[in-house]
């Protein structure tokens, strides 16, 4: 972007040096997230299957339940797609797993972008990913309420009831969180487990059952084998959000230099094993035509795979799970950015308090605002702001893993030496290629009318940042004189 003042020195250009991890202050805070108190029993260091989870859980959320059916009008090329955005997904989990060994601080992508492009870049990649998230947690739980009122009747019997439960399905994760990352921890361990369990009896015991006869053309539209990929791609673009979601929560995962690259490539890839085989299985346990329009597309693979009409209610409480164990993480990863950020005085010093390892005015703040969104939602109706909202969260999701994968090629081109292996050169080149490639194919997938609201909604907050970045500034004057 183009600025009034006067042109940056070599100096200025050069963009400041990530905050390093806080060292421990007593040997029990080897096991506690960075800021929690030594001895807090409530704050505690994810370990590698609670990462995993967590990269599983908020990867996961309440989409997989109605994605074949969404995917099923373009036929089994639609697998195809799946496949394609995998590889993209896998190279962009490669790509944080890469960078979070570099730079393994709490913030993920913030860090990234502002250690490469400096301070304003980082803080657009902040709040982008911020606005996703606590926007996010509102949709996640209005559509928990669908699925509430399977299980429960009278939850949807009245637009408040529907309205209480939401808001109750937002605040059980946020006091989960401010409990202490023990908690969390224990709640995304237990979530991921239990909604797992029947999307796992669909994706491998379906196949046991699986008919080819149900699948149905190749191709069920009449489009081209490219078109129909394309077509069905936009549909599954944003299946894969939630990638990063160890690397902005390094400073809570013990070892994260090692830890993080892995809990993100083996969560993403176990996510991508029950994406497939889960969608395949469907495919083959519902017959086609009915399978374009179903409503409950597992409901109806478990009858057919058991017989009867109990599917429903056993989908019913795996989504709500499902959602419950997103919202717990995303609630998470919707603090830690504006902390990083705040730390670093590009977000308002409120946000850096923790207590029990996790960023309190953070969560309360994105509970707040996310209560906001849901009782407009079922005030004003169904549309209006809150979809607007919505749609533009599919753009502002993508921009830091946009600035992410260009903070690495920017990395490698520059051959700083601290922060690339010399002999991974080529293949980092390569893979932050690709993954550069599919951000810019998730932005494009967006929609217009979502990327032209993105664009405004991000450059709304350009007036946080000017605040933001003079106070700094005289901060640092004060300070110098």
């Amino acid at each position: 972007m183009t600025s009034t003042a006067a042109p940056p020195t070599e100096a200025d250009r050069a963009p400041e040096a990530p905050t390093a991890p806080e060292a421990p202050t007593a040997p029990e805070s080897a096991a506690a997230p960075s800021g929690a108190r030594p001895g807090d029993r409530h704050a505690r260091r994810f370990g590698l299957p609670v990462a995993i989870c967590l990269v599983m859980g908020n990867i996961i959320g309440g989409g997989i339940f109605l994605l074949p059916a969404s995917v099923a009008p373009f036929g089994t090329v639609s697998l195809v797609a799946f496949g394609v955005l995998t590889a993209g997904a896998i190279a962009l989990a490669l790509v944080f797993g890469r960078l979070a060994e570099r730079h393994p601080q709490t913030g993920g992508p913030y860090v990234y972008v502002r250690a490469a492009f400096g301070d304003f870049a980082g803080f657009l990649a902040a709040y982008s990913y911020w606005i996703t998230t606590w926007v996010s947690n509102a949709a996640l739980a209005v559509a928990a309420v669908g699925y509430l009122g399977v299980l429960f009747p009278a939850v949807g019997a009245h637009r408040w009831s529907m309205c209480l439960a939401a808001l109750a399905v937002q605040w059980l994760p946020a006091l989960a969180n401010l409990a202490g990352t023990r908690y969390v921890g224990a709640v995304q361990l237990v979530a991921t487990v239990l909604k797992l369990a029947p999307l796992l009896l669909v994706a491998v015991g379906g196949l046991f059952f699986f008919d080819p006869a149900n699948l149905g053309p190749f191709q069920a539209t009449g489009q081209s084998p490219v078109g129909a990929v394309s077509a069905s791609a936009a549909i599954l673009l944003f299946s894969y959000l939630g990638v990063e979601s160890a690397a902005v929560s390094a400073g809570e995962v013990r070892d994260p230099a090692r830890n993080v690259g892995r809990a993100t490539i083996l969560g993403t890839a176990g996510a991508a094993v029950v994406y497939l085989l889960g969608t395949l299985s469907v495919f083959g346990l519902v017959a086609h035509e009915k399978l374009v329009s179903s409503q409950a597309p597992f409901s109806d693979a478990v009858d057919a795979m058991f017989g009867g009409t109990w599917g429903g209610t056993a989908v019913a409480c795996a989504a709500v799970i499902s959602m419950v164990g997103a919202l717990n993480g995303w609630t998470l990863l919707s603090a830690q950015t504006p902390y990083a950020a705040a730390r670093d005085g590009l977000f308002p010093k409120v946000f850096e308090t923790k207590r029990r390892g996790v960023p309190v005015v953070g969560v309360l703040v994105t509970a707040v605002l996310a209560s906001a969104l849901t009782v407009y939602n079922y005030t004003a109706g169904s549309v209006g702001v809150f979809e607007v909202l919505v749609l533009v969260t599919t753009f502002t999701a993508t921009v830091p893993y946009l600035l992410s994968t260009a903070a690495q090629l920017y990395f490698l081109a520059s051959g700083q030496g601290e922060r690339v292996r010399r002999g991974r050169l080529v293949r980092d080149a390569v893979l932050a290629a690709l993954a550069f490639a599919f951000s810019m194919w998730l932005v494009a997938g967006s929609g217009y009318a979502a990327v032209y609201q993105g664009v405004l909604f991000l450059f709304a907050g350009v007036l946080l940042y000017a605040l933001m970045a003079a106070r700094k500034q005289r901060s640092a004057a004060r300070s110098a004189g």
